[in-house]
């Protein structure tokens, strides 16, 4: 066994400090994206984030490398990071890997033992919530972690990481939209409609009714980007 030059593992340890930091740091920027508090297009002020959070510089634009990695931010010469603006492409994408990911959670759900619906319901409840005071932004949110909830019925970590990263995506996609009552009220229902459908452990139609509600939010979001489209 070869000699360990201490010099060389500080450095190594320094390193993964800075890199675990740098991924808390780029969570944090995520959640802010997916909560809808960073549109697309808003610029991601190194100054300003770097002392709100109390990082480096350094770090910072670590974790920025890391939102680009995951299509959420870009950098762009001599301007700097910004949140990412999706294409028509991205978005069908997008609900491509939604369909995929999201239907086969509910259909490996249905093979587990026992499941807890609490969270979906929760979810739910925070959307009819935020719809009674015409809040519509915040029923987006909750739209994200009701799509989150289900996708976690799979109980698969990887799942989950994949979701997460995939419903930040999908809220670049809302500002399409306008957060608008139009939009987002008849979601909330099916969103009903699927839940209660769980809780009678009708996963085979809970998974279509979530198909064709996917295929729904698509035809009517490519709609909306070609409208804003120049």
């Amino acid at each position: 066994m070869g000699s360990l030059d201490a010099a060389r593992l500080q450095e190594d340890r320094e390193l993964l400090e800075r890199s675990g930091t740098a991924e808390r740091v780029a969570a944090i920027l995520r959640q802010r994206i997916t909560e809808g508090d960073f549109p697309p297009g808003t610029r991601l002020s190194e100054p300003a984030i770097s002392a709100a959070l109390g990082v480096s510089r350094n770090t910072l634009r670590e974790s920025f490398q890391l939102l680009a990695h995951e299509r959420l931010a870009v950098h762009q010469l001599n301007r700097g990071v910004f949140v990412r603006e999706l294409t028509a492409e991205d978005i069908a994408d997008l609900y491509a890997v939604r369909r995929i990911v999201e239907c086969g959670a509910l259909r490996r759900a249905a093979e587990r033992p026992s499941l807890d619906l609490s969270p979906v319901s929760q979810a739910l409840s925070d959307g009819q919530s935020a719809a009674a005071t015409s809040d519509w932004r915040a029923v987006g949110t909750a739209s994200i972690h009701f799509h989150q909830a289900l996708a976690d019925l799979a109980g698969s970590h990887r799942v989950t990481e994949t979701m997460r990263q995939v419903l930040a995506e999908t809220r670049l996609v809302f500002v399409f939209t306008e957060n608008t009552r139009a939009f987002f009220e008849p979601y909330l229902n099916r969103h009903a409609r699927i839940l209660k459908q769980l809780e009678r452990a009708r996963f085979t139609d809970a998974a279509e009714a979530l198909d064709t509600y996917l295929r729904d939010a698509e035809t009517q979001l490519l709609a909306a980007h070609a409208r804003t489209d120049p």
